[in-house]
């Protein structure tokens, strides 16, 4: 039942439309509740196209608390495909009840996630790979172009426009979100791919926005990470295992001994027993690939590197593949086909890459630790899809005076602190905050974070503060 209060308060902080929303008790996976607001509006599934079907975006509202007086907080989620109300129900829980303290915050469902799927369909295509035969790099890359093209056919069968599912009308969902709350501007806070959403709302639409808070920032043309960069990564790792005597004598050349294990791989693929739940045990070869593949996720933050640490090890003294079956297990689909999600595909494939980022990314993948993986499918579905991509002039660095707060951490495996302040290097008023020990998912690695984003929303300049957060025993395992 709807208490009293719930509902007027609703009514006093809402206009226009945004009176639409419905109040819900909102319970994160830990089990904390808090009062909110649910609402939707009706978007164009591809404003390219003035017959377009119209979808639903959704969001949960959490009320500002009493004083606050900032507009809109808007958060944007990584992935792409992560969901605004999922990241708010996990571990960031608290980091959204306290942002209230600076204006309302909107836990935004990008368009085809969460409370915004509109039930798209995941593809699963036709196209398999071998996972007991040799396959080569090319290979491999074209099972995904078949798988893609398929997919495609498949999601128009289906009757969904995937051509709308583009960052640039996602830009427009944030304007016609700030529209349907009746507010005047939104303030962006994002991670990672919700943070290359925000740079292109700051290109489109800045007078619609107040601020920004952006971590582990993805630039509109770096999709694609630079190999040479996950090399200095490397080397930045090195130095933090360094400064733990366990880590130090267990991994003293991190580079390689990766370099032996892709090498001994590649000459020689080992066949191994990956247990499948419900299904015993299958077998798979290990190849080279395999490795590079699942390193670049591990190595997002620290405390996961420390896994592909061990696995390399692992393989390398003791030639045994334990760590390495545990996590093919846990990356791949065993036994199906290759499946592709609707929005996280078409949203990369249609950000791109240029030209001569492309040619730079494919000179250096050629001798690189993970090669070509760190993104894949990208950029091996490159411009595959005709009338997808957004063009060059989509990936030109935004400019402008927006005040934006940016939070890079130096053990981040994805996207890099240089990379990052270039991003926004054409962004007159950047509050930069490095955060040492801190890898990709770095909101919540210390209570110091939390500290400057409280003092940037106040007005106070952070800019070249440094944060150090706990570095983890990078010799202990998480399993």
């Amino acid at each position: 039942m709807r208490s009293g209060l719930f509902v007027i308060v609703s009514a006093l902080a809402l206009t226009g439309a945004a009176q639409a929303e419905d109040p819900i008790i909102f319970t994160s996976h830990a089990g904390e509740s808090v009062e909110a607001y649910q609402g939707a509006f009706q978007a164009p599934e591809n404003r390219n196209d003035p017959d377009s079907r119209m979808i639903e975006i959704g969001y949960v509202r959490f009320p500002a608390l009493e004083g606050a007086s900032g507009s809109p907080i808007v958060y944007l989620a990584g992935g792409p495909g992560g969901s605004g109300t999922g990241t708010a129900r996990r571990q960031r829980f608290d980091l959204f009840m306290q942002m209230r303290r600076h204006g309302d915050v909107i836990a935004f469902d990008q368009r085809g996630t969460g409370l915004s799927s509109n039930d798209l369909p995941l593809c699963i295509s036709s196209v398999a790979v071998s996972e007991t035969e040799p396959t080569t790099d090319a290979a491999y890359a074209n099972a995904y172009r078949e798988a893609a093209l398929e997919c495609r056919a498949f999601w128009h069968e289906q009757g969904v426009a995937i051509e709308g599912y583009t960052t640039q009308q996602s830009v427009q969902d944030i304007s016609d979100l700030r529209a349907h709350l009746g507010a005047e501007k939104v303030t962006l806070w994002g991670i990672s791919y919700g943070t290359h959403l925000a740079m292109a709302a700051l290109k489109s639409i800045p007078e619609e926005i107040d601020r920004a808070i952006l971590a582990s920032a993805e630039g509109l043309d770096q999709t694609v990470k630079l190999p040479s960069q996950t090399e200095s990564y490397i080397e930045r790792l090195q130095q933090a295992v360094n400064a733990q005597p366990a880590a130090a004598d267990a991994y003293p050349d991190i580079a390689g001994m990766m370099r032996r294990v892709h090498a001994r791989l590649e000459a020689e693929p080992v066949m191994i027993e990956v247990a499948v739940r419900d299904s015993g045990a299958r077998p798979y070869l290990l190849q080279r690939r395999d490795l590079q593949q699942m390193t670049s996720g591990l190595i997002a933050d620290p405390g996961s590197a420390a896994i592909a640490l061990a696995m390399y090890t692992e393989l390398d003294q003791a030639g045994s593949a334990n760590i390495a079956a545990a996590l093919i297990g846990r990356f791949y689909d065993l036994g199906e086909p290759i499946s592709l999600s609707p929005m996280s595909t078409a949203m990369d494939m249609a950000s791109g890459i240029t030209d001569a980022r492309l040619v730079q990314v494919e000179a250096e993948a050629q001798n690189a630790l993970l090669g070509a993986y760190l993104n894949f499918p990208m950029p091996q579905l490159n411009r595959l899809w005709d009338g997808l991509d957004l063009g060059d002039g989509f990936r030109t660095a935004p400019q402008g005076d927006t005040p934006i707060l940016l939070l890079s951490g130096t053990l981040d495996g994805r996207t890099y602190p240089g990379s990052q302040r270039a991003a926004l290097a054409g962004m007159s008023d950047v509050d930069w905050v490095i955060v040492e020990n801190a890898g990709h998912n770095l909101y919540m690695t210390t209570p110091d974070v939390h500290t400057v984003m409280h003092a940037f929303m106040e007005g106070s300049s952070v800019d070249g503060e440094r944060i150090v957060a706990p570095l983890p025993d990078l010799t202990d395992l998480p399993f």
